[in-house]
């Protein structure tokens, strides 16, 4: 019997990429223990969903600490307690620090709503839309020192109607990320598992 992947899922709003990767472990379909939520913003909704949800939640105020190597090292201290092996990024609205790639390197993956390299960053969707684009997508990649510059994972494309305005674009796109992060967590735990055991 493999053993299950133990993944922290940091996020920062309301989670429903968190609650879409909880749902697919709990129905068996991805095969990993959602182990802890990091979230930066207390108040967060996605902290509900993780008490709903019976999971472990780390919520924190960046302003309480001195600088980010600080509330990084605290974080660490966090996954090691709950002995996560994997860090899941859905929604987390803040740039990965050195202190935290070091300790996870080559074990952090994130999700965003663009076909990457293209609209990285700050509010993807607007910008495809400004841009006038006939497609989009969502990338799943590793998490590096840039802002949404690691090596990519998986991609899926999503067409943008001609009548497509931000809130339909990104109802769009959550709908694909839903099914594709947890689809796509799996098939990366599954490689892994593989190379493990050779």
């Amino acid at each position: 019997m493999t053993t299950r992947t133990r993944i922290a899922i940091f996020a920062s709003g309301s989670g429903s990429n968190f609650q879409a990767i909880a749902d697919a472990c709990r129905a068996g379909e991805l095969d990993a223990t959602p182990a802890l939520l990091v979230c930066d913003r207390p108040g967060a909704y996605v902290v509900e969903r993780a008490t709903a949800a019976d999971i472990p939640y780390f919520a924190f105020s960046p302003k309480s600490y001195h600088n980010k190597e600080e509330f990084e090292t605290h974080i660490i201290q966090e996954l090691t307690r709950y002995e996560v092996d994997f860090i899941v990024l859905a929604g987390y609205m803040r740039l990965i620090g050195p202190t935290l790639l070091s300790a996870f390197k080559g074990r952090i993956v994130n999700i965003h709503p663009s076909l990457l390299p293209a609209f990285p960053g700050l509010d993807a969707v607007g910008q495809a839309l400004e841009y006038g684009v006939k497609l989009t997508g969502v990338t799943i990649h590793f998490v590096d020192e840039g802002m949404d510059t690691g090596p990519i994972i998986a991609q899926k494309a999503i067409e943008v109607g001609a009548f497509d305005t931000r809130e339909t674009l990104e109802k769009k796109i959550h709908e694909v990320e839903h099914l594709f992060y947890p689809k796509t967590l799996q098939q990366l735990f599954s490689v892994k598992g593989e190379a493990a055991i050779r």
